[in-house]
């Protein structure tokens, strides 16, 4: 285990660059170069600096009246949305700061983002409602009313959504207005995550445990014992591996094979207070999670979930997001005093 009594980085974690936003950092992005790095803050400012030199390249300060809520990147990483407090959605552009359109949803928070994996639609949600748009801005779908205020969204495929509330997940092809599956639980699911191929799904719920079905069968597994609630899930490139939190440690499952039902899991300890981020990069099995303690730490996983710290650094506020750059030579720190950092990542 790591000495982190100094607060400098070490191991493949090598000095970077730092930038401060207006209030707590809630989440950010970056453009598909990593030329620009994006984040947005808890009132409501979006703010965009330099990916190599972390010079700012533009800002607007408290834009989503009361506070912004999500920020989503376009997969062409031209574009990006943010939702907020204020009931809009807001397309952007990266390099330049300019708004392209707002997106108004009507009263209640915006809450979550998606843009489907051909850039040609994007999903928001307010309260218990989902609403699809296209690139113009037009409404081109709108949902039903779910059982509860929608806790996530991602895209399982083009033109196919998948819907997370208490005690369901459901999959719609939002052009066709069509029902494709939907998959039940009792109990409030708080966090959700496709696999890459949208063949598994998932989710965290509010009874600590881990949910996950196999679509093709529909079979269901949960994996209990969390101390707390999984909020931050995340699977690998491969959909192979499934990272999560729940308490200080980070436990990665593994679907090799006949994985993960009667396999134990890879049991990550460094962290001394609650995960509440976990990343992994696009290619590899490089996983990143930051805490509750200000520590952001890099693991090198093998197939089975087990793995070990190859980098760590530490800031003085509790983490809040962790963002990698699309090579994977760069990862981004945001914390809960409106703090941006920057580390170069090695081999």
């Amino acid at each position: 285990m790591p000495d982190l009594s100094n607060p400098g980085p070490i191991g493949s974690l090598r000095s970077g660059w730092s930038a401060e936003v207006g209030d707590y950092a809630i989440d950010s992005a970056w453009s598909a170069n990593g030329e620009v790095l994006v984040v947005g803050d808890a009132a409501g400012g979006v703010y965009a600096f330099e990916g190599r030199s972390g010079a700012e390249r533009w800002g607007h300060a408290e834009v989503h009246e009361r506070g912004l809520l999500a920020l989503e990147m376009h997969p062409d990483g031209a574009l990006f949305a943010t939702a907020g407090q204020d009931g809009c959605v807001r397309i952007w552009g990266a390099a330049d700061g300019e708004v392209r359109n707002v997106l108004d949803l009507g009263k209640g928070w915006a809450e979550k983002l998606a843009w489907s994996t051909d850039g040609r639609l994007l999903a928001a949600s307010l309260s218990r409602a989902v609403y699809v748009f296209d690139l113009d801005g037009q409404q081109i779908w709108r949902s039903e009313d779910q059982p509860s205020t929608v806790s996530a969204l991602a895209w399982a495929g083009p033109g196919e959504l998948a819907i997370a509330c208490y005690g369901r997940v459901s999959f719609i092809d939002v052009t066709s207005n069509t029902l494709l599956q939907r998959l039940e639980w009792k109990g409030s699911l708080v966090s959700m995550v496709l696999s890459p191929d949208g063949s598994i799904v998932a989710c965290g719920s509010q009874d600590n445990s881990v949910h996950f079905w196999r679509r093709e069968s529909g079979e269901d597994s949960a994996m209990h014992g969390y101390p707390g609630k999984p909020s931050a899930l995340a699977f690998d490139g491969t959909g192979t591996l499934l990272a999560t939190n729940g308490g200080p440690h980070a436990t990665v499952w593994s679907f090799h094979g006949e994985g993960p039902e009667g396999t134990r899991p890879g049991v990550l300890k460094l962290h001394v207070e609650p995960i509440t981020t976990v990343s992994f990069a696009r290619r590899g099995r490089r996983l990143a999670s930051g805490g509750r303690d200000g520590v952001v730490a890099v693991w090198d996983l093998q197939m089975d979930g087990d793995g070990e710290v190859v980098g760590a650094a530490v800031v003085e506020e509790v983490i809040a997001g962790l963002a990698w750059r699309p090579d994977g030579r760069g990862l981004a720190a945001l914390d809960g005093g409106g703090g941006v950092t920057v580390w170069r990542v090695g081999s």
